[in-house]
C-alpha cells in the first residue's frame, strides 16, 4: 500500500514540521518524512496520530498502488442523465479548494435534510469571516468538547445563534466560538 500523507499535507499547505507539531504527543519532522516516504512502517497508531494532525479520517491516508481517481462521467440534466464529452477527475473531499482546514462530521441520526449514514465535510472559518456564514449550516465548538450544528441565523458581536436541523428545534447560542465550520460537501451512500 502507498500512503497519501504527502499529498494531503501539501493540499492543506502544511510542512512536515507543522504535522509533527500537531501530533499528540508531538514528534519530529524527520519521523513524519520517513513515514510519508515509506522509509518507516506506517502502523495503525501512527495512522491515527497523523490523520488527527491533518484533520482527516485515517483511511484517507492509504491508497492501493493501482487505485485510480474516481471519474466524473455523466451529468443529470432536466431531461435525464447525459454523458460528459470528456470524463474528468471527480472532486474528493481532500481536493476541495478554499481557505481553512476541512473537518468532517458523520450523521448518525436523521435530522432535517440530513440522513443517518451521511458524511458532511465542512470548512473552518475564523471569527472575522463569520458574517459570510449567515444562513449556512455550520458546526460550532462549545465548551467541554461539545459542538452545536445547524443553520447560523444570527450573529451579534462574539455570539452566534444556530438553529439545529429538524422540526421544533430551539436555537442554540454559542459565545465566542474560536472558529465555525461551514458545510461544503455532503457524501451520501445509496
Amino acid at each position: 500500500m502507498i500512503n497519501r500523507i504527502r499529498d494531503i499535507r501539501k493540499q492543506k499547505g502544511m510542512t512536515l514540521a507543522d504535522v509533527a507539531e500537531r501530533c499528540t504527543p508531538a514528534t519530529t519532522a524527520q519521523t513524519i518524512g520517513r513515514l510519508e516516504t515509506g522509509m518507516r512502517n506506517l502502523s495503525l497508531v501512527w495512522m491515527n496520530k497523523i490523520a488527527a494532525a491533518l484533520g482527516v479520517e485515517p483511511e484517507l491516508l492509504l491508497r492501493g498502488e493501482d487505485s485510480a481517481q474516481p471519474q466524473l462521467i455523466a451529468r443529470l440534466l432536466e431531461n435525464g442523465a447525459d454523458a460528459l464529452s470528456v470524463p474528468r477527475d471527480a472532486v474528493l473531499p481532500t481536493a476541495l479548494g478554499g481557505d481553512g482546514a476541512l473537518v468532517a462530521m458523520t450523521i448518525e441520526h436523521s435530522a432535517g435534510e440530513y440522513r443517518a449514514g451521511d458524511q458532511l465535510w465542512l470548512r473552518q472559518s475564523e471569527p472575522e469571516n463569520f458574517a459570510r456564514l449567515l444562513n449556512r449550516d455550520v458546526l460550532a465548538p462549545r465548551p467541554g468538547g461539545r459542538f452545536a450544528f445547524g443553520r447560523m441565523i444570527d450573529r451579534d458581536g462574539a455570539r452566534v445563534a444556530i438553529l439545529p436541523p429538524g422540526a421544533g428545534s430551539k436555537q442554540v447560542v454559542v459565545e465566542n466560538p474560536p472558529w465555525l465550520a461551514a458545510a461544503e460537501m455532503l457524501v451520501r451512500t445509496l
